[in-house]
């Protein structure tokens, strides 16, 4: 028996078919439309986020020789919110996703009028557009009638996860699962419900949301005109904790950095819902059994989005791989350090104002000199959230971290991570992480799949990056990164 593990992303669907093992039998990936109707705004069809999944999951499997499927697994772009009417299925709105800022003011409206501690104290969050509850208050007030058929129990509010098990389900299930509903601002993560405290702040009816079930669970039957039976779906996860799942971190203080456009690190807390001190989240990393997991998370804006830039913004290589020959031909005696704070500074600094700058040119500063010191800035941002995470949790000190994404395939990028943490990196052999948690869940729940134990023994190692660079240099190194952003900070 094999697994279909559905994974819906920010650009695109994909579906991977694994075997008991876990294995790769087939893949099939389809992009969709991005929507900008303002600036700052950003939407999706429903409608495309429905077909890409249901189109790629059947491609997955005619790739994979149309294998018999034990189970299902769903992984999902987090926080971006659909409503639709029970009575007939339609979305009322396209999609809010996670990245849309239209929400802003009425963040900082909350916030100056001293909501964030009781919010971030019952959901481990801070007010920010990023999350859902916003955006579902912005859906309910902008479409006519939409508020009086909320109350009235006609519509339904779902992330990514809940409208796919809606529409496998023919709408016989309205359900997520704990990662997902810690991600909306409306979830209890310490009671593991639903909070009425929170709805009332965000004008939230209850009755709009969906039923929350563990990361592997029972979550319904998908419709036998879909695939030519009915599939049960036994495992959900956002994308980042389902990395974090694919990665075997199941232990306290395990972390997991996912390398894509920005960077995701969670750290494992194992039962304790570690309160920040330095503006990181609190979130569940996963719930088994009905026994929550927690992990501490922090997210750079910009990651593999710098090497986009110097390719296609500045022209300085063709290929993103060609960072790798320019690092190698950099002279080792200019100290360029380049902020890509493009969009802002994410965590632990939190300075949506703040923009790029690049120090320490020289007359000699050229493509590789600029090459090396953007890779060099995704290692440097990560030991900001590295330090951060030690600050919080003393158990973060010693963990070595297991990374994967795209970025991963950079080896000097990769050395220069475990020189500035002075700790090791882990890259393991299968990179397709996010949708092998995923698999994993479901195929557990379904009883093909090893256990958390045997399962965190299959993880194979690729290489592993152990820290060359002496204390001293390195601690000389941040310094100037430190200052460099400080600077930055400064002039936003």
């Amino acid at each position: 028996m094999s697994i279909l593990a559905m994974d819906q992303g920010t650009t695109s669907s994909r579906a991977l078919v694994f075997s008991e093992d876990l294995r790769v039998l087939g893949l099939d990936q389809q992009e969709f439309a991005q929507h900008f109707p303002r600036s700052g705004w950003v939407e999706h069809d429903p409608g495309d986020i429905w077909a890409s999944s249901a189109a790629t999951a059947r491609g997955a499997l005619e790739k994979a020789g149309n294998p018999a499927i034990a189970a299902i697994g769903i992984t999902n772009q987090r926080e971006t919110v659909l409503v639709w009417d029970r009575r007939n299925g339609k979305p009322i709105h396209r999609a809010i996703v996670w990245q849309d800022r239209r929400t802003a003011d009425s963040c900082a409206a909350l916030r100056e009028a001293g909501h964030e501690p009781a919010v971030t104290a019952t959901t481990g969050l801070l007010l920010d557009p990023y999350f859902s509850a916003t955006k579902i208050g912005w859906i309910l007030d902008h479409v006519d009638g939409a508020r009086d058929a909320a109350q009235a129990g006609h519509l339904a509010f779902g992330t990514v996860d809940s409208f796919l098990i809606w529409k496998l389900t023919g709408g016989r299930s309205h359900v997520t699962d704990a990662t997902n509903a810690a991600r909306t601002l409306l979830y209890d993560i310490h009671a593991g419900c639903w909070s009425d405290e929170m709805c009332d702040l965000f004008g939230i009816p209850r009755v709009m949301l969906p039923e929350v079930r563990d990361s592997a669970d029972a979550f319904g039957m998908t419709r036998a005109d879909l695939f030519g039976r009915e599939i049960p779906i036994l495992g959900v996860a956002g994308d980042q904790q389902a990395a974090a799942i694919g990665q075997a971190c199941f232990q306290p203080g395990m972390m997991k950095a996912t390398y894509g456009t920005g960077c995701f690190a969670l750290l494992n807390t194992g039962d304790q819902a570690v309160v920040s001190g330095n503006r990181l989240l609190t979130t569940v990393a996963y719930r088994l059994n009905g026994r929550t997991t927690y992990a501490l998370e922090g997210s750079i804006f910009i990651a593999g989005a710098v090497v986009q830039w110097l390719r296609d913004g500045l022209g300085l290589v063709r290929h993103a791989a060609d960072t790798g020959a320019l690092w190698d031909k950099a002279d080792p005696g200019q100290e360029v350090i380049m902020v890509p704070a493009f969009t802002g500074l994410g965590a632990p600094h939190w300075q949506p104002q703040a923009r790029g700058a690049v120090f320490g040119l020289t007359r000699a500063t050229g493509p590789a000199e600029m090459a090396r010191a953007a890779l060099e800035s995704v290692g440097f941002q990560t030991r900001d959230l590295w330090q951060a995470m030690a600050s919080d949790w003393s158990g973060a000190g010693d963990t070595v971290l297991r990374v994967d994404g795209g970025m991963t395939a950079s080896e000097p990028a990769m050395q220069f991570l475990a020189d500035i943490l002075g700790a090791p990196a882990d890259r393991p052999v299968n990179t397709e992480t996010t949708a092998q948690g995923a698999a994993w869940l479901a195929g557990w729940r379904a009883g093909i799949c090893p256990g958390p134990d045997e399962y965190a023994a299959m993880w194979r190692l690729d290489r592993r990056f152990d820290p060359q660079m002496d204390a001293a240099a390195r601690d000389a190194r941040y310094d100037r990164w430190r200052r460099a952003v400080q600077a930055v900070i400064a002039m936003g």
